[in-house]
C-alpha cells in the first residue's frame, strides 16, 4: 500500500462522523462503569459497617460470644 493511500485512509477516518459517535459512546460507557464501581465500593463499605454494628449490638444484648 502506498503512503498516499494510507494518508488518505487516515484523513477519511478522522473526518468520519460515525467514528466520533463510537468514541463518544465508548467514553460514556467508561464513565458509567467507573461510577458504578465507585457506587458499589461505597455501598459495600456502608453495608459492612452496618452489619458489624448490628452484630455488636446482638452480641452485647444476649451476653454470648458470637463471631462477627
Amino acid at each position: 500500500m502506498k503512503f498516499e493511500n494510507v494518508k488518505a485512509s487516515v484523513v477519511r477516518f478522522l473526518k468520519d462522523e460515525e467514528g466520533l459517535t463510537i468514541v463518544e459512546y465508548a467514553v460514556a460507557g467508561g464513565l458509567i462503569t467507573l461510577a458504578v464501581v465507585a457506587a458499589f465500593n461505597l455501598l459495600g463499605t456502608e453495608v459492612n459497617n452496618n452489619i458489624r454494628e448490628l452484630c455488636g449490638a446482638v452480641r452485647s444484648s444476649n451476653g454470648t460470644v458470637t463471631p462477627c
